[in-house]
């Protein structure tokens, strides 16, 4: 009887092994998700320049001073992320959510916000120069904050900042 007992589970042990080297290939074909969760995250001083971080999440994210120069936050949510004095100078926010973000003192030279959702948004003292808020939703006061120093034009889209802010 005991020796039955050792056969099957000598037998189960090989159907095991076979089936986990059959199956091991198809796992490492899978992609890795792009998306990252930093939600809540401490990351201050932290450098995520030139990197891909597509549809990736930093809500409620203390990014003080962090790099995402020439990054690509394309469609990433910022939802209330600190983001006082970061460089995102040339980085991709197409699509972002950037609503009740701290934007003070923030680099934004040259980025492209377009379609970025930025309502209640600061940014306060930001640098804008050459950036393209074609379509970004922003509150009026804020919108006339930023027309007071906009100027310069987009070396990716062509367009001019304050023409892309609307500023009459």
């Amino acid at each position: 009887m005991i020796e039955n007992i050792f056969r099957l589970c000598r037998w189960i042990a090989i159907f095991v092994l076979v089936v986990s080297a059959i199956a091991s290939p198809l796992y490492l074909s899978v992609p890795p998700a792009l998306a990252l969760d930093y939600n809540k995250e401490n990351l201050l001083n932290f450098d995520f320049s030139e990197r891909d971080l597509t549809d990736s999440s930093f809500n409620h994210a203390n990014l003080r001073n962090s790099n995402f120069s020439h990054a690509n936050l394309e469609g990433v949510s910022l939802f209330a992320a600190n983001l006082e004095s970061a460089n995102l100078e040339g980085a991709n926010l197409t699509n972002a959510t950037l609503d009740s973000a701290r934007l003070s003192n923030a680099n934004l030279k040259d980025a492209v916000l377009e379609g970025a959702f930025a309502a209640n948004a600061k940014f306060d003292k930001a640098v804008i120069d050459g950036a393209d808020f074609t379509d970004v939703l922003l509150r009026r006061d804020e919108q006339a904050k930023l027309c007071k120093v906009a100027k310069g034009t987009n070396s990716t889209t062509g367009r001019e900042t304050r023409e892309t802010l609307m500023c009459f």
